[in-house]
């Protein structure tokens, strides 16, 4: 199945990568970022139609988690394997609009050396819409690595203004990734190929 996503050999990219240290990977070009979610198939079918969330099984008021990172997502869906995770999605978005949610995420774990105080930063993460999550990334076998990979989570007004103005388009890409996967398990390990990501450099001041 063809993607529009640029794809690479995943060991020739590995080369390339950090191997530690909290980095935001992902494939991104001067206006637009790609990130994935995964999805029981009734709400990713509705957001490839209508390019945009809704549907009577998507909920506005639970807490929504994108990943820039390709591998990340695969590791936490199982390779689409997992219940309600059966369907990866590929979103654009507009660089504006993703750094828009990156400027207003709050840490899910407490920065002793941030300015706040411990109570203040529970008061943020409590009316917060947006969270954001630091977890050791995998790599294709589901082994933890020293880098660390971000999620972002997000509810209310600015998930609403993620799905109806941030994004560009939503593309299934479940096929590509049973492909790789069918790859992986025959233990072809040189020949799965992922989405071309790259560092993306944001400073979150956190």
């Amino acid at each position: 199945m063809g993607i529009t996503l640029e794809t690479e050999l995943y060991i020739s990219q590995l080369q390339r990568w950090p191997k530690e240290g909290r980095h935001i990977m992902s494939q991104f070009d001067d206006n637009s970022i790609i990130v994935y979610q995964a999805y029981k198939p009734s709400i990713a079918e509705y957001a490839v139609q209508h390019q945009k969330f809704g549907g009577q099984d998507f909920s506005w008021t639970r807490m929504s988690w994108i990943k820039p990172n390709f591998t990340w997502m695969m590791y936490r869906s199982g390779w689409a394997t997992k219940n309600n995770q059966e369907r990866i999605l590929a979103i654009k978005l507009s660089r504006q609009g993703f750094e828009e949610i990156l400027s207003k995420a709050v840490s899910t774990s407490f920065n002793s050396s941030s300015s706040s105080s411990r109570e203040e930063w529970k008061e943020k993460l409590e009316t917060s819409e947006v969270r954001i999550q630091w977890d050791p990334d995998h790599n294709l076998l589901g082994e933890k690595m020293q880098r660390r990979a971000i999620q972002l989570g997000m509810k209310g007004d600015i998930l609403k203004k993620y799905s109806d103005e941030f994004v560009i388009s939503i593309e299934d890409i479940t096929e590509f990734v049973n492909e790789q996967y069918e790859l992986i398990k025959l233990n072809k390990m040189d020949h799965v190929k992922t989405p071309v990501e790259q560092v993306y450099e944001f400073d979150l001041n956190q």
